[in-house]
């Protein structure tokens, strides 16, 4: 597949980057990328990745757009108050890049469709806001072993890490379970400064990239953690592979998907170490 001249103006810049080139420019295009949230981290996550030329772009999100979004998810604009968050961001990708097709999934994901949807993918972006979400996209991609970014972010703080199967632990491995019910407000309840989802949803995509052509490090294996308010970046090093995973372990006993549910708070639960 030869680029057009359209295609080689538009990613000039991709080309000319020894790490990518022709070459790495042709593999983001045959690529698919699978993003699972259309808030603030996929927001950014989307429109970098469309920009990139990512040829396939699966965008999955069950919400509508809220004023109260348009903060931080910036694949939104006012006029698309009350319309399907997925409908907005596939406006605007194809406004963006022609290149991309985009495939919607206006649907909550859950233990019955996760598979099916994950499977044409070559990697997935999870940019989920609950915890039952984020464990149930890890167990789905570990079991399918499908390549995922995870990220979160809070306040004026973000993470995230990146699995790919058999090259480090998983979300579970360093989690291992939902952490009880209210013990972690969120973003609605503590807020969360806008700039930090394109920050973390921007590395998303970067790891993606890195992924896709074959370039650079990924943090398979850590986890980097931002304090944006102190300007601050910490890399932490994870453990290898826990053997003793429920998902990824030597002797698996998660072998089938199911929806997590978060276990009630308490306050012996939140007075643990």
């Amino acid at each position: 597949m030869a680029l057009t001249d359209e295609q080689l103006s538009r990613y000039s810049r991709h080309i000319t980057l020894k790490e990518i080139g022709v070459k790495g420019q042709k593999k983001l295009l045959a690529a698919k990328v699978l993003i699972i949230g259309a808030g603030g981290l996929g927001a950014p996550a989307a429109m970098y990745l469309a920009a990139a030329g990512v040829g396939t772009l699966g965008i999955a999100d069950c919400d509508k757009v809220e004023l109260s979004n348009l903060q931080r998810q910036i694949i939104h604009s006012t006029a698309d108050v009350g319309k399907s968050k997925v409908q907005s961001a596939a406006e605007t990708i194809k406004a963006m890049n022609p290149d991309v097709n985009v495939v919607t999934y206006e649907t909550y994901i859950n233990s019955q469709n996760i598979a099916d949807i994950i499977k044409g993918y070559d990697f997935v972006i999870e940019c989920t806001d609950n915890f039952p979400a984020k464990f149930l996209i890890n167990d789905a991609c570990v079991l399918e072993k499908k390549p995922f970014s995870h990220a979160g972010i809070l306040r004026f703080d973000g993470q995230l890490m990146t699995y790919v199967p058999d090259k480090g632990p998983c979300y579970r491995c360093i989690f291992e379970t939902p952490p009880p019910k209210d013990a972690v407000p969120s973003c609605r309840e503590a807020g969360v400064i806008g700039a930090m989802a394109g920050i973390i949803g921007s590395m998303q995509a970067l790891e993606a990239v890195k992924y896709i052509t074959g370039q650079g490090d990924l943090l398979t294996g850590s986890m980097l953690i931002f304090d944006g308010l102190k300007m601050e970046w910490r890399k932490i090093k994870l453990p290898k592979k826990v053997p003793t995973c429920p998902v990824c372990g030597d002797t698996p006993t998660i072998t089938e998907l199911f929806d997590e549910e978060q276990p009630k708070c308490s306050l012996k639960q939140m007075s643990d170490p």
